[in-house]
C-alpha cells in the first residue's frame, strides 16, 4: 500500500512559526505532526509514501532521510511554489502506481486508523466509485461544512438543514481520479466536484479526535490536549 503525505504549503497562517520551518516539522507534544503521520501509517501497513515538497522542502529531507519505521520515503519535489492539492498529486502519480493509494494532509493531527480504510493488504474503494473521503464534524472555524453524505455518498446539497462535513484532508483515490488532467498548479476540489457530480465520490464520517492545524492557536490547543507519547 502506498500513500501520500501533502506537505508542500508555506503556512502562511501560521507565521511566524513557519517562515523558517516548514508546517509539518511543527510539533505536537515534542514530535513533528509528519512524523505522527508516519508512524501511523507504518501500523496501517503502508512501506511506501511519497512527500510532495516546496517550501523548506530541504529541511523535511533532511530530517525524514529516505526512510524510517520500515517506511521508504520518496520525494516529489515542486520547486519554490507548492502546486496545490490537486496539481501536487497528479505531479506525484508516478511515484504512486496504479493502484489506489491514501493521501494526507500534513498539517493536520488525528487519531484515525488509517487500517480502517484498508483490506486484504490494498486500499479500498468501493465499486463505483473514484474517491473515498474521511469527513469530520465541522470544527469551530469551520461550521458551514464542505460535504454531504446520504447511503455513503458525498454530496453538496444545498438545502437548508441539510447536515454537511468537513473534508479531512483523508482520502483514498484512484489514480483514474485525476483523468483528463495536465500537469500544472490546480485545486482538488473541482476534480471533487466533477466526481460528485458523477456520483463517484464515496466517503464516511469519522467521530474521533481530529483537528486542522491551521493557527499557532490551534497548535497550542492540541498541544495541551494530546498526551505526551
Amino acid at each position: 500500500m502506498r500513500a501520500m503525505i501533502l506537505a508542500a504549503g508555506r503556512g502562511e497562517r501560521m507565521r511566524p512559526l513557519t517562515d523558517a520551518l516548514p508546517k509539518p516539522l511543527l510539533e505536537v507534544r515534542g514530535k513533528p505532526l509528519i512524523v505522527h503521520h508516519l508512524e501511523a501509517l507504518a501500523r496501517a501497513g503502508v512501506r511506501d509514501v511519497v512527500i510532495n515538497l516546496a517550501w523548506r522542502g530541504a529541511q523535511l529531507r533532511a530530517a525524514l532521510g529516505d526512510g524510517r519505521d520500515g517506511l521508504r520515503i520518496a520525494y516529489s519535489d515542486e520547486g519554490e511554489t507548492a502546486w496545490e492539492t490537486g496539481g501536487g498529486i497528479h505531479r506525484a502519480l508516478p511515484l504512486l502506481g496504479a493502484a489506489p493509494f491514501l493521501v494526507v494532509n500534513g498539517d493536520v493531527w488525528t487519531n484515525f486508523d488509517f487500517a480502517m480504510l484498508a483490506a486484504d493488504g490494498r486500499w479500498s474503494v468501493e465499486e463505483g466509485a473514484d474517491a473515498h473521503l474521511v469527513l469530520v464534524p465541522n470544527p469551530p472555524q469551520h461550521l458551514r461544512g464542505d460535504f454531504t453524505l446520504e447511503e455513503g455518498r458525498v454530496g453538496e446539497d444545498p438545502a437548508p438543514g441539510a447536515v454537511r462535513y468537513t473534508y479531512s484532508g483523508i482520502g483514498v483515490y484512484r489514480p483514474e481520479f485525476f483523468a483528463g488532467c495536465t500537469p500544472g498548479r490546480f485545486p482538488l476540489l473541482p476534480l471533487l466536484r466533477r466526481a460528485i457530480g458523477a456520483r463517484r465520490l464515496h466517503g464516511q464520517v469519522y467521530h474521533g479526535r481530529w483537528q486542522d492545524i491551521g493557527t499557532p492557536e490551534r497548535l497550542a490547543a492540541i498541544n495541551a490536549a494530546v498526551p505526551v507519547n
